[in-house]
């Protein structure tokens, strides 16, 4: 018979009937959907493994000071420069007969340094009749040395001493108000003047 004339064919596949029922005549075979093996499941994407956290950085310090010396060397220094100013003492006296030693150097010396100091900067060395010279920032820092002074050493001087101190800086303090309010007054004449601001030439005048 040729392919032409072949008889159509038609194949009931199902496995059951309309009552559910397994048909007898179905084909045992497994179908092509249960024969063929389910897909593997793609592998799980890695997990990425997170950065541990950045180790806090050490603050740098607000001052990179040297390292202080040892008690020994404190004390070789020491030692030193005693001998080394005793030499020196020696050679001025020497140089100067009669000359009077030193005096060594106290709290109420330095005291009375920075005081004088301040004093000058204050214009309180000028001679009579000419224009003083006025350093108010320079006044102003032997003044606050002072002060210094006085927090860091409270509770640890003698009456005598601490009361020195006291007065320095009253009378250091009350002249710089004196100074800068005579500054004042004098610009505002100046300012006002008829004569064009001319200085005045026995008024304090500042440096800096």
């Amino acid at each position: 018979m040729s392919e032409k004339n072949k008889p159509f064919v038609i194949t009931d596949r199902r496995k059951f009937t309309l009552d559910g029922e397994p048909r007898p005549d179905a084909d045992p075979s497994p179908d092509k959907e249960s024969r063929e093996p389910a897909a593997a499941a793609p592998p799980p994407a890695p997990t990425a493994i997170p950065e541990p956290p950045a180790a806090p950085q050490a603050e740098e310090p607000e001052h990179d000071l040297p390292p202080a010396p040892t008690a020994e060397q404190t004390e070789q220094s020491r030692r030193a420069y005693e001998m080394t100013a005793e030499r020196l003492d020696t050679a001025i006296r020497a140089a100067n007969p009669g000359a009077d030693h030193p005096p060594a150097m106290s709290f109420d010396q330095l005291v009375q340094s920075v005081y004088l100091t301040a004093m000058m900067q204050l214009g309180g060395a000028t001679p009579e009749g000419q224009q003083p010279q006025v350093d108010l920032m320079g006044a102003r820092q032997s003044i606050d040395m002072l002060g210094v002074l006085a927090e860091k050493t409270k509770g640890n001087l003698t009456p005598d001493e601490d009361r020195l101190l006291e007065s320095a800086l009253f009378e250091l303090r009350m002249a710089f108000l004196e100074i800068t309010q005579a500054l004042a007054r004098s610009a505002a004449a100046k300012a006002g003047s008829p004569t064009g601001g001319r200085p005045n030439p026995v008024g304090p005048s500042i440096v800096r």
